[in-house]
């Protein structure tokens, strides 16, 4: 069994210089980052490629003209662009002087960037173009510690080109290696939290090798994959994530993994298709989505529909056999033949035919879509981390066992506090929140054990089941405690509804707000002749709210009484991110949608 002590010895006084250096010597002619260009035409795309020896000039010649800005080590540096090769110089050109990258959400507003850029003290800020700089600009006066501004596409005045951080001297990097040691800030990751001021996670340099090196593990053990090395992921999520953060970046810094920079998440699908990941992250709605338009599909056409649900059907059974090593030769020709005549096609069409590792976080997922995507042969799991625990906690990727996030991954010790709090401990456990003593005392006891915030269950496997966040869940008026994100999760599973919110605290029973699911809501309006309704009207059509509440009361059977979900209302306009409905990375804004819909949720008490 490997403990956080071994992983400790293995990676050492490294730092993600270290790794990075070492990365490149391996590696010199391998892709690190691509992005896509202009259309060729004839299905075809150009992709501009930059090889780790490549890249490691930039870096250099990026830290040279940093440091000739003034940048010292022990300062930081705020990071707002969407996912393009000029993070990744960025980020290791910060680090490779000792300071610390800090990257903000690119939907930050002003108010957020003068809270970001100043609670963290930025001496500097790079940014991708003009609407960017217009935030910075507009809150400078706030921002004392901000000394310059590097624009990437921008040529406003008092700017600094990045052209002109690519011409200075390069510094050397072996030496840079030695400008930061382990216990020193790798990076910032400000929580997108549901209230109150977002808190500065601060991550080390040992935080990202011990993780690194505890996924590595992981790769090996489970699956037999003895080196990371060209892997090809696409970066999507913002790199303000940690979850992108550690899979998006530093699996490429430290393990050579290939980058494909997808810079909108809009974009998602055209770049599955054309990069044929093998490694994939998404948070829940990332893969509800997937799932939903391949459903909607299908729905044009009843009669395969139907044979694909049933092939779906007999598949689940067999490949949680096949998880565990117990099926039988004839469940897996069963499985191939499913495969050769329904799932390989749709793995093809959706662009995941060549994944290794499928990963669903940040919040849970629903079962069945889960068990949807392992039947057709995507090897989906559910991985459990925060921020604070530089992403990573549990998960497994063989022995699977959906509605658990898995045992916890190398090195990474776990358990329950007498409440039911998950409790953990390792490496990967952040220092703390920046300039926040008594916010750390309250999320690391004494002996070092990270408190989550999370109610879950460990079974008999030490597989953790997480119940609900501590303070979300709901005591209903009749006192009984219930988990609303368990049935939001139930909710979701049919195929109509995106999104969903318990309500029930203090309440006389349970309800909930669903929207519905744009995709899956055109295709039902296309079969059922309402062609260019739109979702408004439908979540106020007769037919469609029917259907809804059979789903309702089949997905509620498995609750008991008290619990279950009684009444719904469906809206018609999908929750964004970043909005007052959903954080920047799609949890639910409780507070926000009580008050943005609160007529809504009393005409379902009323009377």
């Amino acid at each position: 069994m490997t403990t956080s002590a071994d992983i400790s010895a293995a990676v050492g006084h490294d730092s993600v210089i270290t790794s990075f250096n070492r990365t490149v010597a391996a590696h010199p002619e391998a892709v690190a980052v691509r992005r896509r260009v202009a259309p060729l035409g004839d299905g075809q795309e150009e992709m501009l490629s930059t090889t780790f020896a490549e890249l490691a000039d930039q870096v250099a010649r990026v830290a040279g003209g940093l440091a000739a800005l003034g940048v010292r080590p022990g300062e930081r540096v705020v990071l707002m662009m969407a996912n393009r090769p000029e993070f990744h110089t960025a980020d290791l050109a910060v680090l490779a002087l000792g300071a610390t990258p800090v990257s903000i959400y690119n939907s930050s507003s002003t108010e957020q960037v003068r809270y970001l850029a100043g609670h963290c003290a930025a001496t500097m800020a790079i940014v991708e173009n003009d609407a960017f700089l217009e935030r910075f600009r507009a809150v400078e006066g706030d921002l004392p510690a901000l000394r310059s501004i590097v624009g990437i596409d921008t040529t406003a005045p008092g700017v600094v080109a990045w052209a002109s951080l690519l011409d200075a001297a390069p510094v050397d990097l072996a030496a840079a290696a030695g400008a930061a040691g382990p216990e020193d800030l790798a990076t910032v990751i400000y929580t997108s939290g549901t209230t109150g001021d977002p808190k500065g996670v601060m991550i080390t340099h040992h935080n990202v090798a011990w993780v690194i090196e505890s996924l590595r593990i992981a790769f090996q053990t489970q699956l037999g994959i003895t080196s990371l090395a060209g892997k090809r992921h696409i970066s999507y999520l913002p790199m303000a994530h940690i979850m992108e953060r550690v899979l998006g970046h530093y699996l490429m810094v430290g393990h050579g993994a290939e980058i494909t920079c997808c810079p909108d998440t809009s974009q998602l699908a055209t770049f599955t298709r054309l990069v044929r990941p093998n490694l994939l992250v998404g948070v829940p709605r990332v893969w509800e989505k997937v799932h939903a338009g391949v459903q909607a599909a299908l729905a044009a056409d009843p009669e395969k529909a139907t044979k694909f649900g049933e092939a779906i059907e007999a598949a689940i059974p067999i490949v949680e056999a096949m998880s565990w090593g117990r099926a039988t030769d004839e469940q897996v020709e069963v499985w191939k033949f499913l495969d050769a005549v329904a799932f390989q096609q749709v793995r093809e069409l959706i662009g995941l035919d060549q994944v290794e590792v499928a990963i669903s976080g940040a919040a849970p997922a629903a079962r069945e879509v889960l068990e949807w995507f392992r039947a057709i042969g995507v090897p989906l799991v559910e991985g459990y981390g925060m921020s604070e625990t530089t992403a990573l906690m549990t998960s497994t990727l063989v022995r699977v066992k959906p509605g658990t996030v898995g045992p916890p991954l190398p090195g990474v010790e776990l358990r329950l506090d007498a409440d039911g709090e998950v409790l953990c401990r390792g490496g990967m456990v952040t220092p703390g929140y920046l300039d926040a003593p008594a916010q750390t005392a309250e999320l690391i006891d004494e002996d070092g054990w990270l408190h989550s915030g999370d109610i879950g269950e460990l079974d008999e496997d030490g597989y953790l089941r997480i119940v609900d966040r501590k303070k979300e869940l709901i005591i209903t008026a009749g006192g009984k405690n219930v988990s609303p994100a368990n049935l939001e999760a139930a909710l979701k599973v049919m195929g109509l509804i995106g999104q969903a919110c318990v309500i029930g605290d203090r309440r006389p029973f349970v309800s909930a707000l669903v929207v519905l699911d744009p995709d899956a809501a055109r295709a039902w309006a296309a079969a059922h002749n309402r062609d260019g309704t739109d979702l408004d009207a439908l979540a106020r059509d007769p037919e469609l709210l029917a259907e809804i509440e059979a789903g309702r009361a089949g997905a509620m059977a498995v609750f008991n009484n008290a619990e279950a979900v009684k009444r719904v209302t469906v809206l018609g306009q999908e929750w964004l991110p970043d909005t007052e409905m959903l954080t920047p990375t799609s949890k639910l804004k409780r507070r926000g949608i009580h008050q943005r819909f609160a007529a809504e949720i009393e005409a379902m008490y009323a009377g």
